[in-house]
């Protein structure tokens, strides 16, 4: 079994953890599958709004699919959720890559 048909079982076995959801988007970013990994980091936001590393790559991967206005409000989106986490680190990262984008 390959690791993108691995992540999907775990995903289909487990919905609502963030890990394995978050795996699966990476693994389909990586691969290209912009589209669909963009879908599974917006499933990832609405089952778990608290897993923080989502919004980076998520805008990130928005910014890849060339949805500068998607990536910037999935940003600021992050920014609030990092900073009612407490989590000063992915709240700076957050801030520069919107910074990036808005300058």
């Amino acid at each position: 079994m390959d690791r993108l048909a691995m992540l999907r079982q775990f995903v289909a076995q487990k919905p609502d953890e963030a890990f394995p959801r978050y795996g699966l988007a990476m693994e389909l970013r990586k691969r290209g599958l912009l589209a669909e990994a963009i879908a599974e980091f917006r499933e990832l936001v609405a089952r778990n709004p608290g897993y923080i590393p989502t919004y980076l790559m998520a805008g990130n991967a928005l910014v890849e699919q060339g949805d500068r206005a998607a990536a910037l409000a999935m940003l600021h989106q992050g920014i609030t959720a990092a900073r009612a986490a407490g989590d000063a680190h992915a709240l700076g990262e957050l801030e520069s890559a919107a910074a990036a984008l808005e300058g």
